[in-house]
């Protein structure tokens, strides 16, 4: 509730603002009495585009409804009694309204949430300001462009007042000039009259005539005056949106568009579009209205043709801000919801795109259809210097033609595409050893349409941020890694899809950060310890000294010793973390940045059963068990062990929380935690009883060389699933015991020696084994 009561604040422009958001689709008297209900709604939760979510959003609806229901029945005395009835017909009214369409409302609500925010923020900085506390830049930036269109504004009307002065001064002077053209007829009727007749009459006319040619003399030059007057105001008003336009698209839209780049690799959400769709109508609407006025002017030239350069400068007047409306309407057909960026063939994507100016130009009259085909990097090239690519396209897209719909509560035009797929593929020639990977396409969007009666028609096209195509799950991390590097790395105005080669660790430091931040939703990032490790690994034989690396630079390469780039790894761990180990990172249970000899230096000093877990060097996407014990082989001396690795296919089987409380020779978490102090909370509860008459069998992992018996035991699983047809004594086994050699201090193996998870798990309901599973190490 606190949002409307500061929005009940808002004064002057802002106010008017305000209340504009309401009208019978969302009445203001709804959001008055449910204030606080509405604010306490998970509004932002609802995916728009989604068809899915529109039983969330019909719940949303019928709770508004209740509350409406609840609220009338609250009412009393005479005040009450009319209220009750207002808001049971605010409740018929909504249902009857979005019922059908229930995401309407959701997309209503969050608009208007979105907009009070915006006007008390802008109220607040501007208070602020007048204060005498200094704004912040974007306040500063928002505030001139405010600022420039109030001055538009009144120039606009300035020059549409001026522009009537002229008319009705044009006007009077035709009808005196017609007045001359009677007076020298009636004089030259007058010379068929003798001498003395005519000579009173024609002295009279002749003094009027006279007269009238002297003041359209003079008006002459006055409303030569006015038309160049009125010329050098057009040509000021024209600079002057020229150089707001610029600031908007160039400037404001172009950072936004940055911004959308850098959320696909985790940045802050590039904010909504509603303050750039306010610009961009205003825009709309002055450009609209000064083109107008000059093709008057341009009219009143040729309807009175008068010495004067006018003419050429009125012509280059309106070709000029017939570009400017052009630059606009196709600068503002963007992608809203960009397509993912790694796409999959056969797989369902939505995408959405907007026409930030469509409301204003009535362009929802005669709603255009959008269509989307994927192009390859150098079809995009060619589209962008305008040559001609023959209408080819680089696949078949699916569901690819979309109608642009008007909403009505929030003033755009968008057309949502929700069930895209991408049938096929046709790959180009590749450039020496780079992969399938690394190719990148685009979607691209177009559409035609017209403005102003068919008076002007624009065929607009944008692309969307680049994409690559892959066609099984296993490309999915090279995918992923090209497009990290190529979000964090372009330029604006590029030529598609040009990234550097190389650039300098703090940047690639930056991104890591930001990516790491996001995917693991919350505040812990990458400290400088951790980005001395990545940097260790990219740059071998380093120092541990961060300074070092400010100016060393960093390529699109694979990683010394390895079959994988830097970022190929990098983007292994963010998805094992992301997926599975999320809250243990968060808790602080991961230490992961950490080599194999850092990990021996910090366990040897600690007691016997200290263990930490780090990621893998040798395995993308691995994460491994690191623990000091006792020497089996020579007593008195103490190792340090390391864990084969395991992958996401390991914790899709048997979590890391419930892998640890199996493996009882671990005891405290680097530096002394108890392992059950940090992990208990996401143990596997035990089944307690059979389901069916049948006992499920349990999945258990051991170290042969390590095990020992668990500490004062309770009834095992099949005592407390006993079954009459089981004997209490079955136990089940999954893989056979590891040969020494793979499992040794040095922590080296040979991936042919590896056992394959996923061949094991069948042989699990089909055969009794031992109880055990043995783990290899790293």
């Amino acid at each position: 509730m606190a949002m409307w009561i500061q929005a009940q604040q808002l004064q002057g422009e802002a106010l008017h603002q305000m209340q504009a958001l309401y009208g019978q689709h969302f009445p203001i008297e709804v959001r008055h009495y449910l204030a606080q209900w509405i604010e306490s709604q998970l509004w932002d939760s609802v995916e728009l585009d989604n068809p899915a979510e529109e039983a969330k959003a019909k719940h949303l609806l019928d709770s508004l409804m209740a509350e409406l229901q609840r609220k009338a029945q609250h009412q009393v005395g005479e005040d009450g009694f009319l209220l009750k009835i207002k808001l049971g017909h605010y409740a018929t009214q909504l249902k009857g309204t979005y019922d059908r369409c229930p995401l309407e409302l959701v997309r209503c609500i969050k608009h208007i949430l979105h907009s009070e925010q915006r006007l008390v923020q802008e109220a607040t900085n501007t208070s602020c300001g007048t204060a005498g506390q200094a704004l912040d830049s974007l306040s500063q930036r928002h505030q001139q462009i405010n600022q420039a269109f109030e001055e538009l504004r009144l120039a606009t009307q300035e020059s549409e007042n001026e522009l009537r002065k002229l008319q009705h001064s044009q006007e009077y002077f035709i009808i005196q000039y017609q007045e001359n053209l009677r007076i020298q007829g009636l004089i030259s009727s007058l010379a068929s009259l003798p001498l003395a007749e005519r000579t009173p009459s024609e002295t009279t006319l002749q003094s009027k005539r006279a007269t009238v040619e002297a003041w359209l003399t003079r008006e002459v030059t006055t409303l030569q005056k006015y038309r160049l007057d009125l010329s050098e105001q057009h040509q000021k008003t024209v600079s002057l949106l020229r150089k707001q336009q610029t600031l908007i698209l160039d400037e404001e839209l172009i950072q936004w568009k940055r911004r959308q780049q850098l959320s696909g690799n985790g940045g802050p959400a590039e904010g909504g579009l509603d303050v750039l769709q306010s610009w961009c109508e205003k825009l709309a609407d002055l450009i609209w209205q000064n083109r107008q006025q000059i093709r008057r002017c341009e009219h009143l030239t040729q309807q009175l043709p008068l010495p004067s350069p006018m003419e050429e400068l009125l012509g280059k007047l309106n070709v000029e801000i017939t570009d400017i409306v052009s630059a606009l309407v196709t600068s503002t057909f963007i992608i809203e919801k960009q397509p993912p960026q790694v796409l999959k063939t056969q797989t369902k994507f939505a995408a959405t795109v907007r026409l930030l100016v469509g409301g204003k130009l009535n362009v929802h009259m005669n709603p255009p259809q959008v269509k989307a085909v994927i192009v390859s990097e150098q079809q995009a090239k060619a589209l962008l210097k305008n040559e001609s690519t023959r209408n080819d396209s680089s696949g078949e897209i699916l569901n690819n033609n979309c109608v642009m719909e008007y909403h009505q509560a929030t003033g755009t035009l968008s057309a949502h595409f929700r069930n895209m797929s991408l049938k096929r593929i046709k790959r180009s020639d590749r450039r020496g050893a780079e992969s399938v990977t690394e190719e990148k396409f685009t979607v691209l969007f177009e559409s035609q349409f017209s403005v102003g009666g068919n008076e002007l028609v624009f065929h607009v096209k944008t692309l969307s941020l680049p994409v690559v195509v892959i066609v099984h799950g296993s490309q999915d991390n090279n995918a992923t890694a090209t497009v990290l590097w190529d979000n964090a790395f372009a330029e604006p105005g590029r030529v598609p899809f040009m990234v550097p080669d190389k650039v300098l660790w703090p940047q690639l430091c930056e991104a890591l950060d930001m990516k790491y931040k996001a995917e693991m939703h919350s505040g812990r990032g990458l400290a400088e310890d951790n980005l001395v490790f990545l940097a260790q690994k990219a740059f071998p034989s380093s120092s541990n000294n961060p300074e070092d690396y400010r100016n060393i630079t960093i390529s699109w390469e694979s990683l010394p010793g390895r079959n994988f780039t830097f970022w190929q790894w990098f983007d292994g761990v963010v998805e094992l973390m992301k997926k599975y180990l999320k809250p243990h990172w968060n808790d602080g249970a991961i230490l992961g940045f950490v080599n194999k000899q850092q990990a021996q230096d910090m366990l040897l000093s600690k007691p016997n059963g200290t263990f930490l877990l780090r990621f893998s060097d040798s395995e993308i996407g691995g994460i491994t068990i690191a623990w000091v014990a006792e020497n089996p082989n020579k007593t008195g001396e103490r190792l340090v062990w390391n864990l084969l690795p395991y992958t996401t296919k390991d914790f899709s089987i048997r979590s890391l929380a419930d892998r640890i409380s199996d493996l009882n020779h671990l005891l405290f978490l680097y530096p002394d935690r108890p392992k059950d102090e940090v992990f208990s909370k996401y143990y596997t509860p035990p089944l307690s009883k059979a389901v069916d008459g049948y006992v499920k069998p349990q999945i258990k992992q051991v170290v042969p060389e390590f095990t020992t018996p668990n500490p004062e035991p309770g009834p095992s699983y099949m005592e407390q699933a006993a079954s009459p047809t089981v004997s209490n004594t079955a136990s089940f086994n999954i893989f056979p015991p590891m040969s020494d050699s793979m499992l040794d201090t040095d922590g080296d193996f040979d991936l042919d020696d590896t056992m394959d998870v996923a061949r094991h798990v069948d042989e699990l309901l089909r055969r009794p084994l031992v109880n055990q599973w043995s783990s290899q190490q790293s």
